[in-house]
């Protein structure tokens, strides 16, 4: 076990995976919440989680999850939360304003030492750190929902973080068994959003102009799309697809560019017919009282798929 100290603010399912995740590398982490409450679902939660890992052989790290749960504790002060502590990731809820007050607050009693790290995926660190005297310490680490299966995390510097401050940030992620990448700037959306939206977009369209039904479309990604990038990401999968990149883009870019040509303009996603057809859809697939057990189908997915992708990684 280490001796030093991780703080987590907020209590919710993010908070609590990374709470799992720091203390599987043995990190002494305190978890903060206003609601005294919300800190005893979580550690129950917790401790329930930790050895359904154990039980299945899917625990992180190399203490048993009684050690694991061991090195947590919780607090509704903030002073207490943030006392020596050498990273502090946030996972409040997505309001600006929120953000903006709790990072005021934080940047009135932090230690020099400590990061601050953001878990959020919507705003750019620039919009709730700028003009604090720790800015130079506060950044994004934004990860994939749920972050315990997901290994993904997008660091994101705003303009005046430093580069010390990333770079620890990557060895922690690193440390915790997470799989980084670093924006070299800030950008709306970082990098997985960005993509994410874009194949939303078209969708959008395929859907609106009875091209394909939803679940036809998610057959295109998780029988056939889905199974190439789950191993080998897009670029990747180009080069291997002809005699390298070089060669892909000299045979198949003149078409590229001619089918993105006939890509529509960005669609206004907002309630109407469109959406009431893609909800029908969705729901149809998977109703809303049933999307609780749907969730738990796509954790264990998502574990045994992160076991089989690390039997090719040795």
């Amino acid at each position: 076990m280490k001796t030093e100290k991780i703080g987590i603010v907020g209590s919710g399912l993010i908070g609590r995976a990374w709470s799992m995740l720091f203390t599987s590398a043995g990190y002494q982490v305190m978890l903060y919440d206003i609601l005294p409450d919300q800190l005893s679902a979580a550690l129950e939660y917790i401790d329930i989680e930790l050895h359904r890992l154990e039980e299945h052989g899917l625990l992180r790290g190399h203490l048993t999850a009684e050690q694991q749960f061991k090195c947590l504790r919780t607090t509704s002060d903030l002073k207490e939360l943030s006392r020596k502590a050498i990273f502090i990731q946030e996972c409040i809820p997505e309001r600006i304003e929120w953000k903006r007050s709790l990072y005021q607050q934080l940047d009135d009693i932090l230690e020099e030492q400590t990061i601050v790290s953001s878990s959020t995926s919507t705003f750019m660190p620039s919009l709730f750190t700028e003009g604090l005297r720790h800015c130079h310490n506060m950044l994004v680490s934004h990860p994939l929902n749920p972050p315990y299966y997901i290994p993904l995390v997008e660091i994101v510097p705003a303009p005046w973080t430093s580069p010390q401050a990333v770079e620890f940030t990557r060895q922690l992620m690193l440390e915790i068994q997470q799989k980084p990448v670093t924006l070299k700037r800030e950008v709306l959306g970082f990098a997985t959003n960005r993509i994410q939206y874009a194949i939303l977009n078209e969708i959008w369209h395929l859907v609106d102009k009875d091209i394909l039904t939803v679940r036809d479309i998610d057959t295109v990604m998780n029988e056939g799309l889905g199974l190439r990038y789950a191993f080998l990401g897009p670029m990747e999968t180009a080069h291997l697809n002809a005699e390298g990149i070089r060669d892909y883009i000299q045979r198949f870019g003149g078409e590229i560019h001619k089918v993105s040509e006939t890509y529509d303009a960005i669609p206004k996603m907002e309630p109407g017919p469109t959406l009431d057809k893609i909800a029908e859809q969705c729901e149809e697939m998977v109703p809303r009282d049933m999307l609780a057990t749907r969730r738990k189908e796509r954790d264990a997915f998502l574990t045994k798929l992160s076991a089989l992708k690390k039997e090719f990684e040795k």
